[in-house]
């Protein structure tokens, strides 16, 4: 082993308290501490930000991280000190003075990392200080924000080129959870790392069990599947529009959930506020738009629910992987109906952009469609958008309850043909009154209780044609023209299943379900399967002793310790600082802080 890898080794286990590094972790690590350029790859709890941590520590000067979450700043701030690393942040949360005295302190080698927001990064001021001091490496997070054709698009990342032109000899390292090929090609190209080695990991979370279901009640089956499966965990609800968070957050409330909401549209003070007790507080469900989440360093997230359709499925990889951060099981779940496909096909059709970015956001959009209505395994399918290969997983709804596909070829052909015969000037509703033989006042206005088609689906129920009909519009045999009062209208991929050239596969609609809590549940964020009796108590003690710590802290509970790190004290049960030290998560800031208190709370008990 090299001088270098051993250094970073031994940083690895006495300042962050592991003992070995995780997949690519050790390249990344040399890459960089020997100066070249990286792009990463890594899922949401991979490991990421140790990649650029410990070349910081190993290379002279201070690691200089461009991250747009100003928000998050403080909280990674405050962790790192709680491991004894130097660290800073500079944003516009800082007055004149505050801003001043971190400067000084970067000029005079005082600081190992430097957390800058990339609009305070790109001022001259900020510039002549990084050209005036000792820099170690550039890492640039979120790197996925620099993509023009991404689902979240930051301007000023585009900018961050400039790092290159005027640092040339000043390591770079641009870190994602998700970008797939034409998007990594984008960061390498924005960022001039063309150069670089870029390291991909599997985007498989195998903790995390993918559900997606048919939408009735939105509100009720999430609240449903929250009681089931999740009665006293934290988790993030995902909704599209700021008045959607807003009810859906007191809808929870009122059934006895305490929910929190995130939007733009709050004022700074409240959304940070909300933020700050997510992080800190236990069981807190954050009902959010997609402007809540990014770099959330909670680990203990136990779900996270859809109730409007993503635009692509980056934005659902990236949103999802927020829960199970900590490697124990989690829950990504959505509620996903026919509305949803007509909502998002609209809001690309209105886009004021141009006709190439409505092109590729249509194929995301498609992409995600597929995702919900594949009949195979959800993984496999996401996985292979990523570009990589898999076999069926076993935990995600699909393999554990496969749906039934069926020859709908007959069906469709009559939905089509309903459509043709009312001119193609009507709703969707009204297209099923025909087909199901219902004699609305509507039906009978424009005569088409009289057409051919009129009842040839009366055996079929509204439900299942709404299942069909959104199947549909997802293989693009029907769009709906949002000028002509949402008007359902044929395309050209509809002519070959009318003439009976080419053959539909659907899913079987199937009624949902209400889940139901057995009365053996237990909430899954408080019971350790893998912990005996004795040792859950423990946990539980240590659980409640980190809360009260992190609140004289004034830091959130994980900043303390991780569950994961308090399940190996539960096992290890050390009763010396020896015994403790050789715990993954103990590093020796944290001994030295935390420890007695530890061995004794231990002792108390064993």
């Amino acid at each position: 082993m090299s001088d270098l890898r051993e250094r970073a080794l031994d940083l690895l286990q006495t300042i962050f308290g592991y003992p070995a590094f995780r997949g690519q972790q050790a390249e990344i690590v040399d890459t960089l501490a020997n100066g070249g350029d990286a792009l990463v790859l890594m899922p949401t709890g991979g490991g990421k930000s140790l990649c650029y941590q410990i070349p910081a520590l190993l290379r002279d000067g201070v690691g200089v991280v461009v991250s747009p979450l100003i928000a998050l700043m403080q909280d990674q701030v405050d962790a790192l000190a709680e491991v004894g690393v130097r660290a800073a942040f500079l944003n516009s949360t800082q007055n004149w003075q505050q801003a001043s005295r971190i400067e000084q302190q970067v000029r005079d080698g005082e600081l190992d990392l430097l957390y800058v927001a990339p609009e305070r990064l790109l001022t001259p001021r900020c510039m002549e200080l990084l050209e005036s001091s000792k820099i170690a490496l550039f890492a640039i997070d979120e790197a996925h924000c620099v993509s023009q054709w991404g689902h979240d698009f930051r301007p000023e990342y585009i900018r961050l080129s400039i790092l290159h032109e005027r640092f040339p000899n000043v390591p770079r390292i641009a870190l994602t959870a998700t970008a797939d090929q034409q998007t990594r090609e984008e960061i390498a190209r924005r960022l001039q790392l063309e150069e670089g080695r870029q390291f991909v990991s599997s985007f498989d979370r195998p903790n995390i069990r993918y559900q997606i279901v048919e939408k009735g009640n939105g509100r009720k089956q999430l609240l449903d599947f929250i009681e089931a499966e999740h009665p006293e965990d934290a988790g993030v609800v995902y909704c599209l529009s700021r008045k959607k968070v807003e009810e859906v957050a007191e809808f929870l409330n009122q059934n006895g959930r305490s929910a929190l909401a995130y939007h733009a549209g709050m004022d700074l003070e409240t959304r940070t506020a909300n933020q700050a007790r997510f992080l800190r507080e236990e069981g807190i469900v954050m009902v959010a738009t997609i402007a809540f989440g990014m770099g959330i360093d909670k680990p203990d997230v136990r779900f996270v629910a859809h109730l409007d359709l993503p635009k692509s499925i980056e934005g659902y990889y990236q949103e999802t992987g927020r829960a199970g951060r900590d490697g124990a099981p989690a829950n990504a779940w959505m509620a996903y109906g026919l509305q949803d496909v007509v909502q998002q096909r609209r809001m690309i059709d209105e886009s004021e952009a141009d006709e190439t970015y409505k092109r590729i956001q249509g194929q995301k959009l498609d992409a995600m469609l597929g995702l919900c209505e594949t009949i195979g395994c959800r993984r496999v399918r996401l996985l292979s958008y990523f570009g990589q290969e898999s076999g069926p997983c076993g935990n995600c709804d699909t393999c554990l309850h496969p749906p039934v596909s069926y020859d709908a070829t007959v069906p469709v052909q009559k939905l089509l043909s309903a459509v043709y015969r009312v001119d193609q000037r009507f709703g969707a509703g009204h297209v099923m009154d025909v087909l199901r033989g219902i004699d609305s006042d509507k039906v009978k206005q424009w005569k088409h209780d009289q057409l051919s088609v009129f009842g040839v689906g009366s055996e079929t129920g509204e439900a299942e044609w709404r299942a069909i009909l959104r199947q549909v519009i997802a293989l693009g045999l029907l769009t709906v023209d949002h000028d002509s009062y949402n008007a359902l209208k044929l395309t050209a991929e509809a002519k070959p299943v009318l003439r009976g050239e080419r053959q539909i596969q659907l899913r079987r609609y199937e009624k949902p379900v209400k889940q139901k809590r057995s009365a053996s549940a237990k909430p899954r964020g408080y019971v350790e399967a893998d912990l005996s009796r004795s040792e859950q108590e423990i946990f539980e003690k240590l659980r409640w002793w980190r809360v009260e710590t992190a609140r004289a802290h004034n830091v959130p509970a994980y900043v303390i310790f991780h569950d994961a790190t308090m399940r190996e004290i539960a096992k290890a049960k050390p009763l010396s600082l020896d015994d403790l030290r050789g715990v993954s998560g103990v590093g020796e800031k944290k001994l030295q802080t935390y420890g007695e208190e530890i061995v004794a709370l231990i002792a108390e008990l064993v």
